[in-house]
């Protein structure tokens, strides 16, 4: 299983460019109807998007094209650049779980990402 959750450092203490937090399935485990579970920081795919595919892309094969159920985004870009390339974006309103990403790779075909909403805390009084 392959796990990143924090933020790293750069050596001169600042922070690194933010990495996705990503669960994936062991390569070569049974099928199943998820491969894994993403975190994503924020509902802004611009900004989400290509760190997620960078990612992937050396671990699953080239990233081609991602699908999302618009319901749960404010803004779907069409494409989004990527490590050298552009990935496609498509939206898919009826025929997509809201709380799913499907992505789509030269060498796995199709697979699946749950989407695991950011929380928001309610900020009470103070006192």
């Amino acid at each position: 299983m392959t796990v990143t959750i924090s933020r790293p450092t750069t050596s001169a203490g600042r922070s690194a460019p933010s990495l996705p937090r990503l669960v994936l399935a062991p390569a070569g485990s049974a099928p199943a109807l998820l491969d894994g579970a993403w975190w994503p920081r924020s509902r802004d795919l611009r900004a989400e998007l290509p760190a997620l595919a960078a990612v992937l892309d050396p671990l699953r094969g080239r990233i081609i094209r991602i699908t999302v159920n618009p319901d749960r985004w404010p803004v779907v870009p069409r494409k989004v650049p990527v490590a050298g390339h552009v990935v496609k974006v498509d939206r898919f309103r009826a025929e997509q779980d809201p709380h799913e990403l499907l992505l789509l790779s030269y060498h796995l075909g199709r697979w699946n990402l749950l989407v695991v909403p950011r929380l928001r805390i309610p900020q009470g009084p103070r006192g």
